[in-house]
């Protein structure tokens, strides 16, 4: 599964600060080694190589200065069904406690609709926006409190 490739790849490389220039064949073989399929291993290269463009992309800062602090967001029908209520919910909250902009909230949903997939859940959209704020500079007191989020067993209301 792709989102299981993902989790391994950033827990693998980019968590644990191993040498992260790794040629794409030896970083294929690495996953075929460890499993993965073929068909797979390329959907999530590509979602990782789509990542990193919207990181460059002008799209998503224009989105950010269009888009008024106070506005809500509104989910296409897709959207919703990939995303229930308690991701939305959660994509919110972090929004509210600025873990989130607005600009990096659309490139986590674009990142979340780019995925492959029936089954999503919200620890596997906790993943997504950890992968999203680190690709994003800038981002390092966000990605830290969302490290906390995505590591903490501790259920319950932050104060």
């Amino acid at each position: 599964m792709m989102m299981d490739i993902l989790m391994y790849l950033f827990e693998t490389y980019i968590h644990s600060d191993a040498e992260l220039q790794v040629e794409q064949d030896e970083l294929e073989d690495e996953l075929l080694r460890a499993g993965f399929q073929q068909k797979d291993i390329y959907k999530a290269l590509v979602w990782l190589e789509e990542l990193a463009a919207l990181q460059q992309s002008d799209e998503h800062s224009a989105i950010s200065t269009c888009i008024a602090s106070a506005s809500t967001r509104i989910y296409t029908a897709s959207e919703m069904q990939r995303l229930d209520l308690e991701c939305r919910g959660f994509l919110l909250f972090l929004e509210q406690i600025n873990v989130l902009t607005t600009e990096t909230r659309e490139m986590v949903i674009d990142r979340v609709m780019g995925l492959e997939t029936n089954e999503f859940e919200l620890e596997d959209l906790k993943w997504i926006i950890l992968m999203v704020l680190f690709n994003v500079p800038g981002n390092e007191n966000a990605y830290t409190l969302m490290e906390e989020l995505l590591y903490t067993k501790e259920q319950g209301i932050l104060h």
